[in-house]
């Protein structure tokens, strides 16, 4: 039997022992060493076909996968149904998607805001279909569909236009209206690093939808700020397993300012990215 590669045989580092555990299983069982990284957000998105279900991170601008979103927009992907929280801010990001006419249903939870004018537009003339989802059951839907339950009941709608033709049940004195899984042929999620086996951490709030989105997908896409290397992350740090994320795309931090239009966010240290102008000494 070879023996094993001499310099992470004498390594004893927690990264070492756990490429070198890769290897030996590799060696011995002729299985490819798991790298899920892709060259660039084009080609982790090139297999969305027209009419597909995709399913995006994010609350508002916080944890939205700018560059992802901007990949499928060149595309070009048609007839979409993509399920968020919100439908779009400005004219970056989702708005920009939205924007193209490509998409054919939203699913979310606040589609109206001051910044909301191509969603507005689009709706308002009929060239876009809503399903408006309460907040709590939209994440808990996703969330449903990652852990493989067929339905739940949920309190939240009952007695409003959102329970019209579903099934209801008293329990315990309360009445519950019967919610099924949002699952998805894709999801594009925001994460800020990755080892290359997909294992994710988060930036605070940008985690929102991530976590559920990525189980509730048959294929996840990340973009995220830096991959570092195996047993970089801490695991009681790991948010999202690598079991459910299929693809990664390394895209530096983030450009939150993009051609003058402000796309959200604050750097690693928490100043906001759109500081408010210098003063100037005189006043106004």
């Amino acid at each position: 039997m070879p023996s094993l590669p001499a310099p992470l045989a004498r390594d004893r580092s927690p990264t070492a022992k756990i490429v070198l555990y890769e290897q030996v299983f590799a060696w011995r069982t002729g299985v490819i060493v798991i790298d899920k990284i892709f060259r660039d957000a084009a080609a982790a998105v090139a297999d969305i076909v027209d009419g597909t279900t995709v399913l995006i991170g994010g609350f508002g601008r916080a944890g939205q996968p700018v560059e992802l979103i901007d990949a499928l927009i060149a595309h070009g992907a048609r007839d979409l149904t993509i399920v968020n929280n919100n439908a779009g801010n400005g004219d970056t990001g989702l708005a920009a998607l939205l924007a193209t006419g490509r998409v054919r249903k939203v699913v979310c939870s606040f589609p109206r805001q001051h910044d909301s004018w191509v969603f507005d537009e689009l709706y308002r003339s009929g060239r876009i279909e809503l399903e408006l989802v309460p907040q709590g059951n939209l994440a808990e839907r996703i969330r449903a569909a990652g852990a493989g339950i067929g339905a739940f009941y949920s309190p939240t709608g009952v007695g409003t236009l959102l329970a019209e033709g579903k099934e209801s049940r008293i329990i315990d004195g309360r009445e519950y209206v019967l919610e099924y899984p949002i699952a998805a042929d894709y999801a594009l999620i925001g994460a800020l690093r990755a080892d290359r086996w997909g294992n994710l951490v988060y930036r605070k709030t940008a985690r929102n939808f991530g976590p559920v989105m990525a189980a509730a997908a048959a294929t996840t896409i990340v973009q995220v700020d830096e991959v570092v290397p195996l047993g970089g992350l801490d695991p009681e740090a790991v948010v999202t397993p690598g079991i459910f994320v299929d693809r990664i795309v390394v895209t530096g931090p983030r450009p939150w300012l993009r051609d003058g239009a402000f796309v959200g966010g604050v750097d690693l240290e928490g100043t906001p990215l759109d500081p408010a102008p210098a003063a100037t000494g005189v006043a106004s």
